[in-house]
């Protein structure tokens, strides 16, 4: 067999979508679907929304990329925002979620490094963590299947069960430098970290001098309900990984921190060729405007809300289909009894579109701007769906 021109590495759908509009998608062949996958969690306000598709408009016709050469106007104005909504003080623009890790594990090892720490540099993680793909986060990530045959690993990461406190207290020692845990694991099935971790793991790193990273790559910029899911906790941690829904579909990553953590990186020790582009800054820019905006949030938890309430009915009215639900706001995971991935390729037949996750679970990731009507359409599938798989 002949390999593809488009080289073989995701097991895709056969389908083509020629255009969206606000949740919906269009195939080429003119059927239409309700998108409650967002391109995995990044499409924050749906497709071609219009004051996404004027601002990136508008920078197109003036420049695209200059490199980090020269000061970016709207990287100081993105910025500014996230510095004024955040913990943060400082923030490092790259383009993806995988770069942000790595930046943001660079500084972990560097701030000790550079507080006079040399032997600190090794880092807490948790297991069934996601990361990312490059080498670094890999090996920060939990999955065995997705690092073999890509050895040596870089070594330094030791790693503890998720949500578990004593433990991690427990693997603390004079070498460790910090700690990167999501608040909400995505890929590994949508599953929250349980009440007091997170303030329980700031305590721990204060009373050990080491520094608390959060992967918001997937929880971020308002998919919880709030700008950033460590808002729902009663701490703050150093440094935050944010990607995926912060350009509203355009490329773009970002590593949020103190100016503490972010003494580590002085000029020239950390960057990128494309990242920060004006083109990149427009388009996540334009989604803050909205996002920001007073009573958006609401309408993320309302129509959360309505989905858990739907998921409910759907699952007293077909016993054995859905076995739990999980996640806040609209970062929605339903762990089914049938396989997920049947699942997902069921509601994909009724127009719905979904993205597994681990742990048997088939992710509900909306544009965060949709209606009640979208939602009725969603749980409509998602019963038809039971009803099918329950032959």
């Amino acid at each position: 067999e002949v390999i593809t021109p488009v080289m073989p590495t995701y097991a895709r759908a056969d389908l083509a979508f020629e255009k969206g509009e606000g949740p919906y998608l269009y195939a080429q062949d003119g059927r239409r679907f309700l998108d409650f996958g967002s391109g995995i969690a990044v499409n924050t306000l749906g497709h071609a929304h219009p004051h996404l598709v004027e601002a990136l408009t508008e920078q197109a016709k003036k420049v695209w990329h200059t490199s980090n050469l020269y000061r970016i106007p709207g990287q100081e104005k993105l910025a500014a925002r996230l510095v004024e909504n955040t913990f943060a003080d400082t923030v490092f623009f790259c383009n993806s979620g995988a770069e942000a890790n790595e930046a943001g594990i660079k500084m972990l090892r560097r701030y000790q490094y550079v507080s006079g720490h040399a032997e600190k540099n090794r880092i807490l993680v948790a297991t069934n963590a996601f990361h990312g793909r490059t080498l670094g986060t890999l090996t920060a990530g939990y999955s065995d299947k997705y690092r073999e045959g890509f050895g040596p690993m870089p070594d330094g990461f030791d790693r503890v069960a998720f949500g578990n406190l004593n433990e991690l207290r427990d693997a603390i020692t004079p070498e460790t430098a910090g700690i990167l845990v999501e608040p909400i694991q995505g890929e590994g099935g949508i599953c929250k970290a349980p009440e007091g971790y997170l303030e329980g793991l700031r305590k721990a790193a204060d009373e050990f001098g080491l520094l608390v990273m959060f992967d918001e790559v997937q929880t971020g910029v308002g998919r919880t309900g709030k700008l950033y899911a460590y808002e729902w906790s009663e701490m703050k941690p150093d440094l935050i990984s944010s990607a995926k829904g912060l350009g509203g579909g355009f490329p773009v990553g970002a590593l949020l921190a103190t100016e503490r953590a972010a003494q580590a990186l002085p000029a020239g020790m950390h960057g990128t060729t494309f990242g920060g582009n004006p083109l990149a800054m427009a388009a996540a820019n334009a989604v803050l405007d909205v996002i920001l905006k007073p009573g958006f949030m609401d309408n993320v938890l309302a129509m959360s809300q309505l989905i858990r309430d739907g998921l409910a009915a759907i699952a007293r009215k077909h016993p054995g289909f859905i076995a739990e639900v999980r996640g806040m706001g609209l970062l929605l995971g339903m762990k089914t009894v049938p396989t997920n991935v049947d699942v997902v390729a069921k509601l994909r037949e009724l127009g719905l579109l979904t993205v597994p996750a681990g742990d048997n679970v088939v992710r509900l990731l909306p544009p965060l701007n949709i209606t009640k009507t979208h939602v009725d359409e969603a749980l409509a599938a998602i019963d038809a769906a039971a009803a099918a798989l329950a032959q």
